[in-house]
């Protein structure tokens, strides 16, 4: 796939796509005691009867207290979690869905700036789907998906309206499972330390000079709800080198007067990858016609 946005988007990837059963036991048939035709004293008949009835009352109460002591058991017991809806297509997204799905030519963030400033960004770069590398991934968050199931790498790079700032987007797919992915997102950013994910420049764009140096807020998330992690990384579009790039949340702290907090990197870098997650779970959602009919 080129590294510009086409008229008709295509998928991304490769041309050919992306309790036991409890045992009952029968009474044998009652046979007489005595084989000649003198009919047994009646007393002695009831009797047996009784015993016997009272043996079935035995047998029938043990299986149904058995039956509901196991389905209190299982009850209390905590079974495993649904996997969320949509969370199997997720998968395939990455070589299933057209770039325009993925990668929005233009998105809207509003009130993703500093102070609830809105935000619009222009996709001006993306890249081929990638395996799972340090080309295209942090060290650390390469080292913690892997034993996952690290699938597919994609990534592009859009500018804000002022062509001021450029913030790489990537969407790591893994093959996690959900009881996995549901605790994977979980202080991510502050396990993974300074990971910062690499940028990706455009060549012959604003994002032209965006590289390691050049790097200022980042973030990444794995929602719990999808088997991908997002991440992003923003920067300045001079071309301008930062000491130390900051998570989202440190660049966001109240009071701050770096270049970064002031600009809005973090803040961007943050709120991009909730404007991402929300678009793959648009991308996996039923069509409204299909809820529409199963609500008839």
């Amino acid at each position: 796939m080129p590294h510009h946005a086409r008229p008709h988007a295509t998928p991304f990837g490769h041309p050919h796509g992306h309790g036991a059963h409890r045992a009952t036991t029968t009474p044998p048939p009652e046979t007489p005691v005595e084989t000649t035709t003198r009919l047994r004293p009646v007393r002695e008949r009831r009797t047996g009867r009784a015993i016997a009835v009272g043996v079935c009352a035995v047998l029938g109460i043990g299986l149904i207290g058995g039956a509901l002591t196991g389905m209190w058991l299982a009850a209390a017991e905590p079974g495993e979690p649904a996997e969320p809806a949509g969370y199997t297509q997720a998968k395939d997204l990455w070589h299933n869905a057209p770039v325009d799905t993925l990668f929005p030519r233009t998105l809207a963030g509003p009130g993703a700036g500093p102070g609830g400033a809105a935000r619009t960004w222009t996709r001006i770069v993306v890249a081929p789907d990638a395996a799972c590398s340090p080309a295209v991934l942090a060290k650390g968050l390469l080292a913690t998906l892997e034993p996952l199931g690290c699938e597919r790498v994609l990534r592009a790079t859009y500018t804000d309206a002022t062509a001021s700032s450029v913030i790489t987007v990537g969407l790591v797919f893994t093959r996690a499972d959900a009881t996995t992915q549901s605790t994977l997102g979980q202080g991510l950013t502050s396990r993974l330390g300074q990971d910062v994910p690499p940028a990706l420049p455009g060549p012959g764009t604003v994002a032209a000079r965006f590289g390691a140096k050049q790097r200022a807020g980042w973030w990444l998330n794995a929602p719990a709800d999808l088997p991908v992690v997002v991440t992003a990384v923003s920067g300045f579009a001079d071309g301008r080198a930062v000491d130390a790039p900051q998570p989202a949340d440190r660049a966001m702290t109240t009071g701050r007067t770096d270049a970064t907090a002031q600009s809005g990197l973090g803040h961007e870098a943050k709120n991009i990858t909730l404007r991402f997650e929300q678009l793959l779970r648009t991308a996996v959602a039923p069509p409204k016609k299909d809820e529409e009919k199963d609500a008839r």
